[in-house]
């Protein structure tokens, strides 16, 4: 007997839209081309396929109709009634529908009607819902057919009398035989829809189930007018495995008894479907099959035809050649070869440990007919998607950067068409790629002729994504530190690659300082260069601190710092003196702090206007000595006059200054036509320079040099003076002319009675506990004038930062103690050795206290407030007064007039003191 493949007849697809509430109403003329909906009858089974213009970026799900019943395809349900849901990374779904599925329509076996649904739901709340009919004429059934797909086996049988001569039917005396088997569970035949009585599934071993049973359990059983159908999935619990010469088989074996008035019809069904077979290399697929199986088959099993299929369509001899496909019997295997990378199948992305793999995917078809003895034949299909094992594919990554663009520019790839770039991860955190671009990073996706991608960055070194090292003093590294955040599509699954690119430029511009000067000040300027700020100033010896950046008045913009920098500040060294000037030099350096790199060296020597000698009408005489560069250890309180008694009337670590008779002190008297010089020296004394020797008895280096400073007056010995004088008053009398300076007085708060540490701007809030002792200092900053004294006119208390506000406490009043204060205010006492001027400064002590009313504390803080005088001249007013004064935080500046007995009164103010809440 010839068997020929069956012949499927292809109808036009008739297909409906169902308009239900909600639903989009899609026109039926415009169906194939809006959704791209395409039906194809195989042989067997319908194909449906689902275009990715419709389903790409959707939900898609598909119910299966039998008239108005409405079954959704879920796995289970798929498995059990004949239906194969699949898709690719394109969004094509793909549904294989048996022609004997449970909700099919048949008629005679012959003409199928198969009707399913369509449902898409988009991004918003709206719904496509399409409904399909496809009827399909298929009439070359095999007395046995087998189907193998991805989720289910598939087994049908011809049942009619005259169509199972061939297999087992015994009569009813030998089935009472068979029902003996069944009395201990069943005690009489009873039959179930379809006519069968039992079942026996063997797993290889018999177990007994009743059609109701099997049916709940997840079997799909069922007979159509001529036919048995029976259908498991490959998990099924009575499904077992079993290795059939070298391929591993999943195999469903039953017996199904059919009771017919007074005979009982047994037909056995199997069905085994191959799990495994497949063998690789890097170009080729080798899928091997068991010629001949013994559990369907038996020894006079003669082959009659043998085709090869790709997606569940066969395919001719000619497109086979055309694509390289081989299918060939060798012994008792049949073989076929697929090569790797054809068009009918498709590469696909995965992650693995974070890492790069691809796994090429094709699904092929085998359809196998055969006869035992000559009589009964099987047709055997089987679909069998192959997936290779995965290939890792890292992606290279490629570094274009131009150093002289500035601009990074890198390119990672390639990657297969459903990888998606969905963020970047910078040194500053994670941006999306909308945000990377919006950022100013130029992000390319570059497609290849293959299908493949790219991506490519470009990002600007000035991006602040970009870590900037500055190796030396002119070299800067910079590093691209990204990590590509990736997806695989449709399954949405993560995976990333981390990259660094480093590029070092000589493209450092160093700070620079310049600077000027005039009668008063050094004048600083700062260019920041392109480092920023990044530096630390040293004037001196020391790193100047943020107090200091404020006394010099320091002004700063994006490129460059201004310091105004007093000549006498204790920052600048004083090289040589002059009869009416000082040379004064500042050195300023600038540094690194991390690497202690010096960035710039700056040194600006000035003149600056000063009096050094005196010489008065009255025969005195007055002289300053400076500690110049050249001596730097000298002490200038050792410092004499020709005579060694004549000592500084004042000195401190920079200056001494004295003053006497012309007739006194070693001064010598020189006379010179109508003039006389008087003349003295200033130095360390008369003691000639002792050079010590070290423990070795050699001499040690000498010390510094000699200390002399000559010092004259010149006066006119003949001269006539003529003093005019009237008894009327003049209409304008002559005015004292005024100069003008500055003195810096602040208020400040001490640690402790030490005075020797105080609480800075930063500090405040200070808090301290009711009736703690608070140390308050006030003190003249920078005058070196001995004459000077700063005496506390008024001190008091508020609740408030206005010095003005109430309500208000008196600490000191008229320069005294506030008698009215129960807790006394305490002055201390300044050492005549401990400071460089104890006439500058004034202490004084009070006990924490807080405002009260009605013996309820109204506020936590308080504020201290000062008025100060200066005085030149302590006979007069408040300055004759011997009540000792102090010291807050605030600065006030002080214009000195040339009257003869006093300064202009400062305002001095402290910062915010609370009351400790414990």
């Amino acid at each position: 007997m010839t068997w020929l493949l069956g012949i499927c007849t292809f109808w036009l697809p008739v297909v409906a839209v169902l308009s239900q509430k909600n639903f989009n109403v899609v026109p039926t003329q415009n169906l194939n081309h809006r959704t791209g909906l395409k039906t194809d009858c195989l042989g067997g089974y319908m194909r449906l396929t689902v275009d990715k213009s419709l389903a790409f970026g959707n939900q898609v799900e598909f119910d299966a109709l039998n008239g108005s019943q409405i079954e959704p395809l879920t796995p289970s349900l798929s498995a059990k009634c004949g239906f194969t849901i699949d898709s690719d990374p394109w969004g094509n779904y793909r549904v294989f529908a048996s022609f004997l599925n449970c909700f099919a329509g048949n008629e005679d076996d012959s003409m199928i009607d198969i009707d399913m649904r369509v449902r898409v739901q988009g991004v918003n709340a709206e719904q496509d819902v399409l409904e399909v009919t496809k009827t399909c004429k298929y009439d070359q059934w095999a007395p046995r057919e087998v189907l193998c797909t991805q989720n289910y086996m598939e087994v049908s049988v011809n049942r009619l009398p005259e169509e199972i001569t061939a297999l087992r039917r015994r009569p009813m005396p030998r089935a009472n035989v068979f029902a003996n088997q069944w009395s201990d569970t069943v005690p009489e035949a009873i039959t179930s829809r379809f006519n069968i009585w039992r079942m026996v599934f063997f797993t290889p071993e018999q177990k007994p189930m009743v059609l109701e049973d099997a049916l709940k359990a997840g079997y799909g059983i069922t007979t159509t007018k001529s036919r048995l159908v029976l259908r498991s999935g490959y998990d099924m619990p009575e499904t077992y495995l079993k290795n059939v010469n070298g391929v591993p088989m999943k195999i469903i074996r039953l017996t199904t008894y059919f009771k017919k008035q007074w005979s009982v019809t047994m037909l056995d069904t199997v069905a085994a479907c191959p799990t495994g077979g497949l063998s690789f290399t890097d170009e080729e697929i080798t899928w091997n099959f068991p010629r001949f199986n013994p559990l369907m088959s038996s020894s006079q099993t003669s082959l009659l035809g043998m085709f090869m299929g790709i997606n569940g369509k066969l395919i001719d001899s000619a497109k086979m050649t055309a694509r390289g496909y081989v299918l060939s019997v060798v012994d008792d295997q049949i073989i076929m070869t697929i090569p790797i990378g054809g068009p009918d199948g498709y590469y696909k992305s995965h992650a693995v440990n974070n890492l790069y793999h691809i796994t090429y995917n094709i699904e092929p078809m085998l359809e196998l007919l055969w006869s035992e003895g000559g009589m009964d034949a099987t047709r055997y299909r089987v679909l069998f998607t192959i997936m290779t094992p995965l290939m890792p594919r890292p992606p290279r990554f490629v570094d274009f950067t131009d150093p002289d663009q500035r601009l990074f520019d890198v390119f990672l790839g390639p990657f297969l068409y459903d990888i998606e770039l969905v963020n970047l991860t910078f040194s500053t955190g994670v941006l999306t790629v909308a945000e990377a671009s919006a950022s100013g990073i130029n992000i390319q996706e570059q497609t290849f002729q293959n299908g493949s991608k790219a991506f490519r960055l470009q990002v600007p070194f000035s991006l602040s994504f970009v870590v900037r090292t500055q190796v030396d003093l002119t070299v800067t590294v910079y590093t691209l530190y990204v990590t590509f955040g990736f997806m695989i599509l449709p399954e949405y699954t993560p995976f990333s690659q981390t990259e660094s690119v480093d590029v070092s430029l000589r493209d450092v511009t160093l700070p620079t300082v310049s600077g000027s000067c005039d009668d008063e000040k050094f004048y600083v300027v700062i260019s920041f260069g392109n480092m920023g700020k990044n530096f630390n100033i040293m004037m001196g010896m020391h790193d100047i601190t943020p107090d200091q950046r404020a006394e010099y008045y320091q002004m700063e913009n994006a490129t460059h710092m201004s310091l105004a920098v007093p000549f006498l500040s204790p920052d600048v060294v004083f090289e040589l003196m002059y009869p009416s000037s000082l040379r004064v030099r500042l050195d300023v350096l600038l540094w690194e702090p991390i690497n202690r790199w010096t960035l710039s060296d700056f040194s600006l020597a000035c003149n600056f206007p000063m009096t050094m000698t005196e010489c008065f009408s009255n025969g005195t005489m007055s002289a300053l000595a400076v500690k110049v560069e050249s001596v730097p250890q000298l002490d200038p309180s050792q410092l004499t006059l020709s005579d060694p008694s004549c000592k500084p009337k004042f000195s401190n670590d920079r200056f001494a200054y004295f003053s006497f008779e012309a007739n006194s002190c070693g001064t010598t008297r020189t006379f010179y036509d109508g003039v006389v010089m008087y003349q003295n020296i200033i130095s360390l004394g008369n003691a000639l320079p002792i050079y010590k020797q070290s423990q070795k008895g050699e001499p040690m280096s000498p010390p510094d040099p000699e200390y002399r400073v000559t010092m004259s007056c010149f006066y006119t010995l003949n001269s006539t003076q003529t003093i005019a004088f009237f008894t009327k008053p003049r209409e304008n009398e002559p005015l004292p002319e005024t100069g003008f300076g500055e003195l810096q007085v602040v208020l400040r708060l001490s640690w402790d009675g030490s005075y020797s540490n105080f609480y800075v701007k930063e500090d405040y809030p200070v808090v301290q506990h009711l009736r703690s002792p608070l140390f308050f200092e006030v003190a003249l900053l920078q005058s070196t004038d001995p004459q000077i004294k700063l005496v506390l006119e008024h001190c008091w208390a508020t609740m408030k930062e206005d010095r003005n506000s109430t309500p208000s406490w008196d600490l000191i009043v008229d320069g005294c103690v506030n008698l009215a204060d129960r807790y006394e205010t305490i002055f201390h006492p300044v050492a005549p050795n401990s400071i460089p001027y104890p006439s500058h400064v004034t202490r004084f002590e009070v006990k924490m206290f807080t405002f009260v009313q009605n013996d309820v504390a109204v506020q936590n803080q308080v504020f201290v407030h000062c008025d100060a005088i200066l005085c030149d001249d302590v006979t007069n007013g408040i300055c004759k007064r011997q009540c000792p004064s102090s010291i807050p935080l605030k600065t006030g500046k002080v214009r000195r007039e040339t009257t003869n007995f006093l300064f202009r009164r400062t305002r001095l103010s402290s910062g915010k003191i609370l009351l400790s809440s414990s």
